[in-house]
């Protein structure tokens, strides 16, 4: 019994054609070769100029009913036409295309982590439908359109592919908007001119750090809290050593008065001179009991936090805690904190 064959395969192995020219070529073949209708015509198209996934669209355009692709666009060279996109394609322009899948597309993430976990091959960031960004934003004005209006800026659920939904991404790029959006979710509102103070905080961080993450925010706002009652306030802390070096700090503090004192002091390392500067200035002093610090944040410009124990001349133990990029800065802002503690204790027994 004689075989035929099924399926006519028509590849374009190094995607060099334009995705027209292909279509016509399709379309030639299925308008004029005799039987043509009685098997599947299948599509074979590379990215080596990026028109993989143009190229086997415009095949099913014109007739076409088999993709030959790959997860996440494996295959030789530049990759074959990535499943993910061509399904999504068809999902979103059936009509157009005059085709139908019945992959499960809310399985398109899952499978594309799978595929690269196997094959050791990580997938870009900016990949379209499974990168790690396909649904992040991270620019002021698409923040702010994605959060009046999700489909302005998005023209799939992130639920469709399976992933765990838009992302809005602060930076220093980030709007009022996303800010204040985000300190919402995370159970914090703020008054516009109290806003105001907050966003200016938050780009000094951002000027830092590539990506501001909730961490980063949650410390923010602990620090400004500590920083509302304060009697005094580190406004600047510069510090020099290593070895030889004396380790010196030169610190500027504003007392309560709003008098700014500019004070400079040498110690055994950089934490010490910074304390040795501070103790120049403020009207209590207290022995370092405890000294620890962590990271509170993740990545290489993680922002450090410094907690501080000081017993002051009676006996009592006050804690202060300090945030920021710079771990010296954060344990002067840690000791300064303990001190206003030690000051405002003092003056409730006081009455005042």
């Amino acid at each position: 019994m004689p075989r035929y064959a099924t399926v006519v395969n028509i590849p374009d192995t190094t995607g060099y054609q334009l995705p027209e020219d292909f279509g016509r070529r399709i379309k030639g073949l299925a308008d004029n070769v005799i039987g043509i209708e009685n098997v599947i015509i299948s599509v074979h198209t590379h990215n080596d100029l990026g028109m993989a996934t143009a190229l086997a669209l415009q095949g099913v355009k014109n007739g076409a009913r088999q993709i030959e692709c790959t997860v996440n666009g494996l295959g030789e060279r530049a990759g074959n036409t990535a499943l993910e996109e061509v399904v999504m394609a068809i999902k979103m322009h059936g009509e157009e295309l005059d085709a139908h899948t019945d992959i499960v597309t809310q399985e398109l993430t899952r499978a594309s982590h799978l595929v690269s976990r196997i094959t050791g091959m990580s997938v870009q960031a900016n990949k379209a439908i499974v990168g790690a960004n396909a649904f992040a934003h991270s620019s002021g004005i698409h923040q702010d359109g994605v959060l009046k209006a999700r489909n302005t800026y998005e023209i799939i659920d992130p639920a469709d592919v399976g992933a765990a939904g838009s992302e809005i991404i602060l930076s220093a790029r980030s709007g009022h908007a996303a800010l204040r959006h985000r300190l919402a979710e995370l159970g914090y509102t703020f008054e516009d001119a109290e806003f105001d103070e907050v966003y200016q905080r938050f780009l000094e961080i951002a000027d830092q750090k590539k990506e501001v993450y909730d961490e980063d925010l949650e410390s923010m706002v602990q620090e400004r809290q500590r920083d509302v009652a304060a009697v005094y306030t580190l406004d600047a802390l510069q510090v020099s050593c290593g070895d030889p070096l004396i380790p010196t700090a030169t610190a500027t503090i504003t007392d309560e008065l709003g008098v700014s004192h500019v004070v400079a002091a040498t110690g055994a390392g950089p934490v010490d001179a910074a304390y040795q500067a501070i103790d120049k200035v403020v009207a209590v002093h207290g022995d370092l009991a405890e000294f620890s610090v962590k990271a509170i944040t993740r990545g290489i410009d993680a922002i450090g936090e410094v907690t501080v124990r000081i017993t002051a001349e009676d006996g009592r133990v006050y804690t202060g805690r300090g945030a920021d990029n710079d771990i010296i800065v954060s344990s002067a802002k840690a000791y300064v904190n303990a001190i206003n503690r030690m000051i405002q204790t003092a003056r409730s027994k006081e009455g005042k």
